[in-house]
């Protein structure tokens, strides 16, 4: 008898179905469905799981059929379905996380940035410069030369190039190179020529053409003024735009995210995105905003949103709006003017008349709206356009009850406005990293007083909202773990912070797991599928090399991600895994 006991009390699924909540569906695969024996495709044992889930934060073992979830618990838990599985991976006391998700990517971009010059970590103009000459060696006279990614935070002086420095080392060739934040380039005098660009020509709305102190212009071209070069420039291919996404997807997985949320992008792209699904080429899963005002928006809205396609990897119900530009490129718009350029408060890059139809008509079709805005003075102002279009139409004739607006960046929001957004149901969506990368020029742009409405997570938490956090890859490097230290130290990679960068509005660590995982989930209107560990979940999985949870914060950006698993499937997996 005791013999009998002892082993209903390791294996209790003999008196009573695992993981079945009463009440509840039970996920296929389950001893719940069909009172059964347990069946699995694959179990990962032996791991430091972190669940999410109140109550029961930590486990052992999951257990995986048809995709989704059918037990978690202790590795004793889980054997009975170890017995019966395909697969069974001994994780050896890795950590195992709900599958990271990036809620602001722009994934054909990362692809370019890996496949054309790459001006990151170009540590002085010299550098800029002999990078870009070398650039154009390969080039024959005349052909454009095209690069992202440099920023002057670091040089010495910390100034904006010049056309006149570009022109030292390509003569010939025209060339546009954008800042890392994708919200200002630096022109040549070749590619102004091309462009017709000289002291003369009007800045556009939404943009500038800097100028020298003698009015002559200086190469550097704001937001909406890179389109005067841009248009100019041989278009991108198909089979280009293809080998971006491709190289995009696959750095994703290799990092450990399951889902990217792309921050707007055309109708081609949307349509190659499935071209490539339908081929087998994506295992990624993809929540994608279209950018707008724009013909490929007013197609979205007349279509209405498309959920889940290719067994629940895409989705198409967003639209993006850029509102403002970058601090750095001094396009933000702000409340006041900039502390280091007292003539400017940045601008906003779209018309409120225009706006405020297109919100209404989205509400009303099902379809969401994230917008761009980083200024204090562009946050409020889209605050109130939301307001407005919310109070306009009423509950009845929405599409969904809970529209779920985003705001994306939400970097320098007014105190008074912080606890808007929850009021309103508005979503901010924030990059840690962003914090972290700007610590060393938003004193200068913004100075110290202003510095308290900056990258305010904790405020934002304790108004109540949720965080959706992403990476703006390749604005940033786009890599989770640096994410995730960011969000819960505000310090550099160095370990640097500075005055005045109030270390109290850090996010803990179970936040910042939530603001990767179940809080894009929300974003995303996924809460019921993913985000957690739990019986029935879809099972999107990151495994770690290192406990991000415990480990001492300086040890996190150097932990690796072992293994990316998308519905069931090890769709990455390092060389040791």
């Amino acid at each position: 008898m005791k013999r009998a006991w002892r082993w209903l009390i390791l294996y209790p699924w003999l008196m009573v179905g695992v993981g079945c909540a009463p009440g509840s569906t039970p996920p296929a695969g389950s001893r719940c469905a069909d009172n059964g024996p347990p069946r699995a495709d694959i179990v990962f044992k032996n791991g430091n799981v972190y669940t999410n889930r109140e109550g029961s934060p930590r486990a052992e073992a999951v257990a995986i059929k048809d995709g989704r979830i059918v037990q978690v618990g202790s590795t004793i838990e889980v054997a009975p379905y170890e017995r019966v599985a395909a697969r069974v991976v001994d994780l050896k006391g890795r950590t195992v996380l709900p599958g990271l998700v990036d809620a602001h990517v722009h994934l054909s971009g990362i692809g370019a940035r890996e496949a054309t010059l790459n001006l990151e970590g170009v540590a002085s103009l010299e550098a800029f410069l002999a990078a870009v000459k070398a650039e154009v060696a390969k080039k024959k006279s005349g052909e454009w030369v095209k690069g992202r990614g440099w920023i002057e935070t670091f040089w010495k002086p910390p100034i904006f190039p010049t056309r006149a420095d570009l022109d030292k080392v390509a003569p010939d060739n025209p060339v546009i190179l954008t800042r890392v934040d994708g919200h200002a380039s630096i022109a040549n005098s070749a590619a102004l020529r091309v462009a017709a660009i000289d002291k003369t020509t009007p800045n556009p709305f939404g943009g500038e053409i800097s100028k020298d102190a003698s009015g002559e212009v200086n190469g550097m071209l704001i937001d909406h003024a890179q389109k005067l070069v841009a248009k100019h420039i041989p278009a991108e291919t198909p089979a280009d735009l293809e080998r971006y996404l491709l190289l995009g997807v696959q750095r994703e997985l290799s990092l450990g995210w399951t889902e990217v949320q792309i921050a707007g992008n055309s109708w081609d792209e949307v349509e190659m995105l499935r071209r490539l699904y339908k081929e087998g080429k994506i295992k990624l899963r993809i929540y994608d905003a279209v950018s707008g005002p724009s013909e490929g928006a007013s197609r979205l809205l007349q279509q209405g949103p498309s959920v889940g396609e290719f067994g629940g990897r895409f989705t198409v119900r967003a639209i993006k709006i850029h509102y403002d530009g970058a601090l750095g490129s001094r396009g933000a718009a702000l409340l006041e003017p900039y502390a280091d350029a007292h003539e400017t408060s940045g601008f906003l890059t779209q018309k409120d008349e225009v706006l405020a139809p297109l919100f209404a008509d989205a509400l009303r079709r099902g379809i969401q709206i994230e917008t761009h805005a980083i200024g204090d003075r562009a946050n409020r102002s889209i605050l109130d356009l939301y307001e407005k279009a919310l109070s306009t139409v009423p509950a009845a004739e929405r599409k969904i009850a809970e529209p779920r607006f985003r705001v994306e960046h939400a970097q320098i929001v007014d105190t008074g406005d912080a606890a808007r957004f929850a009021k309103l149901g508005v979503i901010p969506s924030m990059q840690p990293s962003h914090a972290i990368s700007d610590l060393h020029f938003a004193g200068r742009r913004l100075g110290e007083s202003r510095l308290d409405r900056a990258y305010s997570w904790r405020r934002f938490l304790s108004a109540g909202s949720i965080i959706a956090g992403g990476s703006d890859a390749p604005v940033e490097r786009g890599e989770p773990l640096i994410e995730f230290y960011a969000a819960v130290t505000r310090k550099d990679l160095k370990g640097f912070q500075g005055e005045g960068w109030h270390a109290e509005q850090a996010m803990t660590r179970p936040e910042a797991l939530k603001a990767f995982t179940l809080w894009p989930a929300y974003a995303a209107f996924e809460e019921k599928e993913r985000g957690l560990i739990e019986v029935g979940k879809v099972a999107d999985l990151t495994v770690l090399s290192a406990d991000i949870m415990q480990i001492p914060v300086e040890e996190i950006p150097k932990a690796k991600c072992m293994a990316t698993i998308i519905g069931g499937e090890v769709v990455y997996q390092a060389n040791d895994f």
